[in-house]
């Protein structure tokens, strides 16, 4: 299917704004080489504005990233448990998890975090994230708003938002790769290994939004539940994949000939001769021709050793072809924990079972696979340039079995708490081994520093080299900021 999305916020049937819609689609009618992925790299530069208000002189961290890979731990770690423990609190505040040293003087995390405490001379920790929430302390309204920056007032009385819609503030990555296309012919932007969920609100702030389809993110979701932590050796690139019976040299005869129908169509020629569109044709040959894509998703080719560091289950390897992905060209990857943000097992969302679950799941998984990524990273150079964020939409209550959100809680279960919580941050110019603000006494709110999801998505913005204060139109037409805050500059070295 052609998606054809306008410039944001425009109306491409006012013949005054250019080139028509119509007028695209008779070209892509006329184009033997399939539409979908060219139109797309095509319409990710012709409509792009480019950020504006860049600093006059340089600023720490400004246009150092080149590339990111978002870790989302949707379902709301409890930082108390992870790598925030408080010492001299109640017990019903005390993990029972022990607290053990790091790499980073002064900084220390629990037991189960045994790996990424020797990473830590790499990473800024951020234990000081905080917001007031908009309506319920529920994971959707927080996800909406640590990826796309704005809160919604559509919360029912169940906690749940209404689906995904095309009226939706975009995700960052899609930001992202509308104002820094890739230089590669590669897939800008990737999510897997399944989508941003809450119960059956599927996708909701991971997507491009009003930005139009053009900028949606290629979603790798393998077959298999949530439990099958083998799931990433299922993976099936068929749209990547050139079919038997069409091999390279055919494919570029097919090219050739539209350009000789193109040719032979001087007005629509004409229409479109600013937008280069032959240019967007020879980066979706070159992408399918290639094999880029196709081996970056290969993670069978990658040394056994590598494969266990990372963890053999599905957040490790995902972690794994993230790197693999951002070392082929691919701009934004976004992992998302592979548990639904509301369940069981090794969820986030431990409302119940923290102690055991936590131990013997959710917490091996993000050590291996969190300080193997950042320890690949590292060794191959690619830490330079490439910004690793990993943060949930929430922490949980500093109270064991004490409700916040109208959740049931066992004594061994901790509610939702987004007042205060903490973020993990590493790559493109981040301080090396640096603590940044403070929680209280029992990790309920900050008492230095706090910052704010809208900060957090500010600050990727600056490390791209984008304004945070740029202007997007919004499907009303409406000019909004990509995030109404300011990056975090003390985060940089």
């Amino acid at each position: 299917m052609i998606i054809v999305p306008g410039q944001p916020g425009k109306d491409l049937c006012d013949r005054s704004l250019g080139m028509t819609r119509r007028d695209l689609l008779r070209v892509g009618g006329s184009g033997l080489l399939g539409m979908s992925l060219g139109t797309m790299l095509e319409l990710q530069a012709a409509s792009s504005a480019r950020a504006e208000g860049a600093p006059d002189a340089p600023r720490a961290g400004w246009g150092q990233a080149k590339s990111i890979i978002m870790v989302y731990l949707q379902g709301g770690p409890s930082h108390l448990d992870l790598w925030d423990p408080k010492d001299d609190v109640p017990d019903n505040v005390r993990s029972i998890f022990k607290p053990i040293d790091t790499k980073t003087p002064g900084l220390r995390f629990t037991e189960i975090l045994p790996k990424l405490a020797q990473v830590t001379d790499k990473l800024t920790m951020i234990r000081s994230m905080s917001y007031t929430p908009n309506g319920l302390f529920n994971h959707t309204a927080a996800i909406y708003q640590m990826m796309t920056g704005y809160t919604t007032d559509k919360v029912s009385p169940s906690g749940q938002l209404e689906p995904p819609s095309p009226k939706d503030f975009p995700n960052f990555g899609s930001q992202i790769i509308r104002l820094k296309p890739p230089t590669e012919p590669m897939l800008p932007f990737v999510m897997l290994p399944r989508p941003l969920q809450e119960s059956n609100v599927v996708g909701k702030g991971g997507t491009a939004g009003f930005l139009g389809k053009a900028y949606d993110p290629y979603t790798l979701y393998p077959d298999g539940d949530d439990m099958d932590l083998a799931k990433m050796d299922k993976i099936r690139v068929d749209d990547l994949q050139l079919r038997p019976e069409v091999f390279s040299m055919r494919l570029e005869r097919r090219a050739r000939l539209r350009q000789a129908i193109d040719a032979g169509m001087p007005e629509i020629e004409k229409a479109v001769s600013d937008y280069n569109l032959n240019e967007y044709y020879d980066r979706a040959l070159r992408l399918v021709i290639s094999g880029r894509a196709r081996e970056a998703f290969n993670i069978a080719s990658e040394p056994e050793k590598t494969r266990e560091m990372y963890g053999r289950n599905t957040f490790g390897q995902s972690c794994l072809l993230a790197r693999r992905l951002v070392e082929a060209g691919t701009r934004v990857v976004e992992v998302i924990w592979p548990k639904v943000a509301n369940s069981d097992n090794h969820s986030w969302d431990h409302h119940s079972g923290l102690s055991t679950r936590m131990k013997n799941q959710s917490g091996p998984m993000l050590d291996a696979g969190l300080s193997g990524l950042i320890t690949d990273l590292d060794e191959r150079g690619m830490l330079k340039d490439t910004l690793v964020v990993a943060v949930g939409e929430f922490g949980r209550a500093p109270q064991k079995g004490v409700s916040t959100s109208g959740n049931g809680n066992s004594a061994d279960g901790r509610d939702h708490w987004p007042y205060c919580y903490t973020a993990v941050l590493a790559g493109a110019g981040v301080k090396r081994g640096y603590i940044h603000g403070k929680s209280d006494k029992t990790g309920s709110a900050p008492i230095e520093d706090p910052v704010h999801p809208g900060e957090l998505l500010a600050t990727i913005y600056h490390a791209f080299g984008i304004d945070p204060a740029t202007i997007v139109y919004n499907h009303l037409k409406q000019p909004r900021e990509l995030v109404k805050a300011e990056a975090v500059g003390r985060l940089f070295a």
